[in-house]
């Protein structure tokens, strides 16, 4: 299950997606009544035909990079597993969790068990979160036959670590100044909120590295550790790497640093080769093929930058289809615990 997509470049088409995205109390988590006002009478309006330029400017002859990428990673899977279904939902546009499941039971009556894997390594209640209570409101409500398991976040697994690794490496072997891993941001607002002890996150000094049970749904933790395993993983020195957030929507603070800033910074800082990887996400997208590969990489460069390499996502390699295809084998083998 992964974000979504708008239907098309158009701008009808991007405003749909866009209302239905920010209307989601987990994304925007205000009252009804003002999340309304704000999305589609303020952010909507003005942001839709920006983000339908956008959007044309990554858009594949197949359609949206995300949706295709998914779509490849099914069938990838799909020729690994061969005698388990394969399909595919997005929490926003199509296809839903809902066609997912009945295409799934109408092809096999006899389903006892669905795996749904979010792709979405990190906790955070703007991603995973409303993923999960997305498909599970509808595996309730529809009272389907099959037992649901969900895969828990995976941000520190080993063969999810050992699969981005895998990905990355061709690029770090090449000459570079820097490493930055670069996530989708959050509100700290968020990051408070979803402190399942009331009193760790950004409470406790240096709290990301001091052990909590606030660390199972705190997402700046997670992407911290993500990049610190996938650094050694690698063998890449501290002083080499550092983790930044994109993607920031209106004014109140998210945390940081911020991706947009890092770009005009490093230069600045004797940094002129970078390399930016996003484990945020699992396909490219948007957020990837145009926020960093073209907004950031001009960024970097006006500032002084020499040269910018994306690398990319995960997306179908080969690494990380075998460990989806051996998670699902395993869970219904009884051999794996890895559900919520």
């Amino acid at each position: 299950m992964n974000l979504g997509s708008p239907d098309s470049t158009a701008v009808p088409d991007v405003k749909r997606y866009l209302s239905e995205f920010l209307m989601d109390k987990r994304v925007i988590d205000y009252p009804w009544l003002i999340r309304k006002i704000v999305v589609d009478g303020l952010i909507v309006p003005r942001r839709s035909p920006k983000s339908a330029e956008a959007y044309k400017s990554i858009w594949w002859e197949e359609g949206s990079p995300l949706i295709v990428l998914t779509k490849q990673l099914q069938a990838a899977v799909a020729s690994v597993v061969k005698d388990m279904p394969v399909e595919i939902a997005m929490r926003y546009g199509h296809p839903s969790p809902q066609y997912a499941f009945g295409k799934m039971l109408k092809e096999n009556p006899d389903l006892k068990e669905v795996v749904l894997l979010p792709l979405y390594p990190h906790y955070a209640m703007s991603s995973y979160e409303t993923a999960v209570e997305y498909a599970k409101d509808i595996y309730q409500k529809k009272q389907y036959p099959f037992k649901l398991t969900i895969i828990k976040p995976y941000y520190n697994d080993e063969a999810y670590i050992d699969a981005l690794a895998d990905s990355m490496r061709p690029y770090v072997e090449q000459e570079y100044d820097h490493l930055l891993f670069s996530y989708h941001g959050v509100p700290v607002r968020h990051i408070r909120k979803g402190d399942i002890t009331g009193q760790h996150c950004l409470k406790v000094n240096d709290c990301c590295n001091v052990a909590s049970e606030a660390h199972k749904q705190c997402y700046r933790h997670q992407v911290i550790t993500t990049s610190m395993l996938v650094a050694q993983k690698l063998g890449i020195p501290k002083d080499k790497w550092s983790v930044s957030f994109q993607s920031r929507l209106g004014r109140e603070e998210w945390i940081q640093p911020y991706t947009a800033n890092e770009f005009l910074e490093l230069p600045k800082r004797g940094k002129k080769k970078l390399l930016v990887a996003c484990p945020a996400f699992v396909s490219d997208c948007l957020e990837t093929l145009e926020e960093i590969g073209e907004e950031g990489k001009h960024s970097f460069l006006e500032a002084g930058g020499e040269s910018f390499t994306m690398i990319p996502c995960l997306n179908t390699h080969p690494a990380w289809v075998n460990t989806v295809a051996k998670w699902g084998t395993d869970i219904r083998e009884g051999q794996r615990e890895m559900a919520v």
